[in-house]
């Protein structure tokens, strides 16, 4: 990097950049435990005097977290793992109410990445006739985002009484939730021009009266797999027709990356359920609180601290029934 002439090429040398990052992030933490190591050193010393008081029982709890923590960070070794993360959310059948929990996931998943201290960028979004959403994709982007989003793929199960129903029934509402690594620029993924059906149209959401006055969104179908992906971000449909293509080729990749991932399984002979179309996770508002991962048994019930983006746990709870 400090070549002359390497900052010329950003966008060639994003990989080489990105990977400096990450070690650096890893150095650091490292650093950071050295020095508590420093500080316990210090800590033994006055716990043989006698003096011990409630700043030691912090300092333990805070240097478990940061290992905790740092395990995690050190066995998410995937080639993707360290990439940010595009996020889609469909409702499933069941019109208002289900529309209504896919904007509940959504602020979940916000809020998650607001705590994380993540970036996030809205790339489209289809509001409700009556209220929620019809489907929503937007990036976060960070150290390690699709790393701990990924167990979130798959079908999320919602039980409550219904604030849209008058005669304040129990019913249960279902979304999807599709999480794949976002593609580097430099991972060469071909598609052929005759493959794609290009759609434009208004947008929906806000933007002024320019982005709604013009067929600035971009709707990209491929063919032969009958991935659809859209983008109304922007107010150039170019902008948002190089942002769909870039989410096309993050969809492609994640899915042959996943039939690799398939076959290399049926090989090995330990083929395990395919997480995205299965239902991965139950939250009970009615007759009871609860939040259950059905991968993991993972549970709690204190359904509030979940759907308001404090849900690391659960995302630890995943990553490492994975690694074991």
């Amino acid at each position: 990097m400090q070549e002359p002439g390497f900052w010329d090429d950003r966008e060639g040398n994003a990989t080489i950049v990105r990977e400096r990052r990450a070690v650096e992030r890893r150095v650091e933490s490292l650093r950071k435990l050295r020095r508590d190591a420093e500080d316990l050193d210090a800590w033994r010393e006055l716990v043989a005097e006698g003096e011990t008081d409630a700043e030691l029982a912090a300092f333990v709890a805070r240097l478990d977290d940061e290992l905790e923590k740092l395990d995690l960070q050190l066995k998410l070794s995937g080639a993707d793992d360290d990439k940010n993360a595009l996020v889609a959310i469909h409702p499933g059948a069941g019109g208002t109410e289900s529309q209504d929990w896919a904007e509940v996931l959504l602020r979940m998943y916000l809020r998650w990445a607001e705590r994380n201290g993540y970036e996030v960028e809205m790339l489209d979004r289809l509001e409700g006739e009556e209220a929620g959403i019809k489907s929503v994709t937007f990036a976060v982007r960070g150290p390690y985002a699709y790393g701990y989003l990924q167990g979130e793929s798959g079908v999320h199960r919602l039980v409550r009484i219904s604030p849209f129903d008058s005669q304040s029934r129990r019913h249960t509402s279902f979304a999807s939730v599709y999480v794949y690594p976002e593609v580097d620029d430099d991972i060469e993924i071909d598609i052929d021009e005759k493959d794609l059906r290009v759609d434009t149209y208004r947008s929906s959401g806000a933007g002024g009266q320019h982005v709604n006055k013009t067929e600035s969104a971009v709707r990209i179908t491929h063919l032969p797999t009958n991935i659809v992906v859209a983008c109304q971000n922007e107010r150039s449909q170019h902008k948002n027709r190089a942002t769909a293509m870039k989410m096309l080729k993050a969809r492609l990749y994640d899915r042959e990356v996943k039939k690799r991932e398939e076959e290399a399984a049926v090989r090995e002979g330990n083929k395990k359920e395919i997480a995205w179309g299965s239902q991965i996770r139950s939250y009970v508002l009615h007759p009871y609180r609860m939040v259950k991962d059905h991968r993991t048994d993972h549970e709690t019930g204190n359904t509030d601290r979940v759907l308001d983006g404090d849900f690391d746990d659960f995302i630890e709870a995943y990553l490492k029934s994975q690694i074991a």
